[in-house]
């Protein structure tokens, strides 16, 4: 994976401001730590950081290419996972490729099909294209939002990146935010509005949308959406498409010229897909696979199971990684460490995170980075198959905001006197109706299943967009390339249309899925309940960030107190989180991470030098 940014202004002489961005390419350098470089020309300037994984010698960025008497620059962030079969369509074209990297076979893509090559993609990206006799600039980012693409207009000027930081590196960029940005933060966060960048004047390409800039004139447009069919497969047949389908998909993100591992928390999801991953190298002789798993000091202690983790993950990683035969590694972090880590999540991101569930997952990614480039995760399984409470639980089904972000009366609760009157819960309420209204409907669908419709699309549209976005900067911060085999639109098309019925099959959520999975993994592990993403459960962590915002609450320089109701937010610190009643987010963030929460919005704010208009 890699880093872009780009400089657009028809209007003005770019050449002249290349040590622009050179300090904006400079901001991604996590991103992108093995080489740099920029484009100059009259009215562009394209900034780019590599991680090498694909073609060394090749690959490098930007890169150019020349047809007839025509010019074409690319930027590049992202793997496509059908490289092979594109190159193949364009050499029957007559093309010809002086390397083997993807990123000479999307820019020839554009070439020849302009703005209709994304229809052509499997894979992760972002990327920028410079079409220098049009004085044209085409971006466009992945189906599933995996990979992220921001973009401000200044003027006349445009400018787009990889990630926020890499924007407010210009001059001309200020970190500002407004109502809406505080609605984003205290009523959505850590999800945030598709397209919305949070500071003020800052957008973000949603997924499956792809944007050109002409003349001084944007357009955007969606090219990839979820459509609703009528699902003819029996379950059977259903059963061993979804099989097939996931195992090309981890198959295809194997290919690389980098060491690859992955994550195995002994869950389902993470659990097949090093499962494939293991059998892939015993068949292509690439020797033992190396898995990751992580924990917390003292967890052993103090975990207590709960409907939401009903157990911990040793036992079921350790019968994995015994079965697939891997190289497994433990990987155990402190509390103190991971306080510690709320800053760098934040720096991270750019934005407020997931609290602890983020710093986690940075220093996790760190550990990881010392030994491989690039890793597979598990991700979007339980948003595409049913993984979550939100899907069997009729009160949550039912609900009337964001199944996973119920407390909003309580989160209005903690504003202070002068942004009390902010319309909070109108806010979440709109974005959670405009979301509804854009789920495709099905003739003839009954009430319950058009419901169950709605929640899948929520979930792919909100909560595992929010995912996806926390692997990609926690794991890019660390340099490492994480892929998402789940994320495959394939999978996400013909699973969208399966009915809950097949994917609630055999009474246990990821029914489905679990029979697709039968003989890839020991029945052990297979119906195995499903148990969220590893948190601590050390009462030192809690204590830990107690203190830290009893200093932010005492300190009348703390940027968030002109945010927040000090005395809500005081009784939150001194229960542990239990006064405010509900989880923050999702299934995790409970009292310390809420807490931990609030510090990071205190962090973003002075590490930003965040001004509230």
């Amino acid at each position: 994976m890699c880093g872009l940014i780009g400089w657009v202004d028809t209007q003005r002489n770019l050449s002249t401001e290349k040590h622009i961005m050179e300090k904006m390419t400079n901001t991604l350098s996590k991103r992108g730590p093995d080489s740099s470089g920029v484009y100059s020309s009259l009215h562009v300037l394209l900034g780019h950081r590599r991680l090498t994984v694909v073609d060394p010698e090749g690959g490098g960025q930007p890169m150019i290419k020349v047809i007839g008497d025509n010019t074409f620059v690319i930027i590049y962030n992202g793997e496509l996972y059908n490289t092979s079969e594109i190159r193949g369509k364009l050499k029957d074209r007559g093309y010809t490729f002086k390397s083997y990297s993807d990123t000479e076979v999307l820019l020839t893509a554009y070439i020849e099909w302009g703005e209709e090559c994304v229809k052509h993609f499997n894979g992760i990206f972002a990327f920028g294209i410079w079409d220098e006799n049009h004085q044209k600039l085409f971006t466009a980012r992945d189906p599933l939002g995996v990979k992220p693409l921001f973009y401000t207009q200044k003027g006349s000027s445009f400018i787009f990146g990889s990630e926020l930081k890499a924007l407010l590196a210009h001059p001309d960029v200020n970190p500002i935010i407004d109502s809406e940005g505080i609605l984003e933060i205290f009523g959505l966060g850590p999800g945030r509005t598709p397209g919305n960048g949070v500071f003020k004047g800052i957008n973000e390409v949603p997924p499956g949308h792809c944007l050109s800039f002409v003349e001084g004139k944007m357009r955007i447009r969606e090219y990839w959406k979820l459509e609703s069919k009528i699902h003819t497969d029996d379950l059977d047949t259903t059963v061993e498409k979804v099989r097939a389908l996931f195992v090309d998909a981890v198959e295809r993100q194997l290919v690389s010229d980098v060491p690859v591992c992955t994550f195995l928390s002994g869950g389902l999801d993470s659990s097949a897909i090093s499962a494939v991953a293991a059998n892939y190298f015993r068949n292509k002789g690439l020797g033992d696979l190396n898995t990751y798993s992580i924990d917390y000091q003292g967890n052993d202690k103090y975990f207590k199971a709960d409907s939401f983790q009903p157990d911990a993950d040793a036992r079921y990683i350790d019968i994995m990684s015994k079965h697939i035969q891997s190289n497994h590694h433990d990987i155990v972090l402190n509390n103190a460490e991971l306080a510690a880590a709320l800053k760098q999540a934040v720096k991270a991101s750019d934005l407020p995170g997931m609290a602890d569930i983020d710093s986690s997952l940075y220093l996790f990614c760190r550990e990881v980075r010392k030994d491989a480039t690039v890793a597979v995760s598990g991700e979007c399984a339980d948003e595409i198959f049913g993984g979550y409470p939100w899907f069997r639980e009729p009160e949550l089904i039912n609900s009337d905001t964001f199944p996973w972000s119920r407390a909003v009366k309580e989160r209005k609760s903690i504003l202070s006197m002068n942004y009390s009157n902010l319309p909070l819960e109108d806010y979440v309420n709109s974005r959670y109706m405009e979301t509804l209204s854009d789920v495709p409907r099905l003739e003839g669908e009954g009430a319950e299943e058009h419901r169950m419709r709605e929640i899948f699309y929520l979930n792919m549209k909100w909560f595992m967009v929010t995912l996806l976005n926390r692997k990609d900067r926690m794991s890019m911060g660390n340099s490492l390339e994480v892929r998402v085999p789940f994320a495959d639109y394939r999978i996400v098309e013909y699973a969208f249309n399966i009915p809950w019925s097949y994917k609630y099959c055999d009474n246990i959520e990821k029914g489905l899925l679990r029979r697709a999975l039968k003989g890839i993994l020991p029945d052990e592990v297979l119906y195995r309940r499903k148990s969220p993403y590893p948190k601590t459960h050390n009462p030192a962590y809690l204590r830990i960030v107690q203190n830290w915002m009893r200093i932010i609450l005492s300190d009348p320089t703390s940027p968030i107190l002109q945010l927040i109701n000090e005395q809500a937010v005081s009784e939150i610190v001194e229960t542990g989180g239990v006064s405010f009643g509900k989880p923050w987010f999702g299934q995790l963030m409970k009292g310390p991470q809420l807490i931990a929460y609030l510090i990071q919005i205190d962090t973003w704010m002075r590490e930003y030098n965040v001004e509230v208009r």
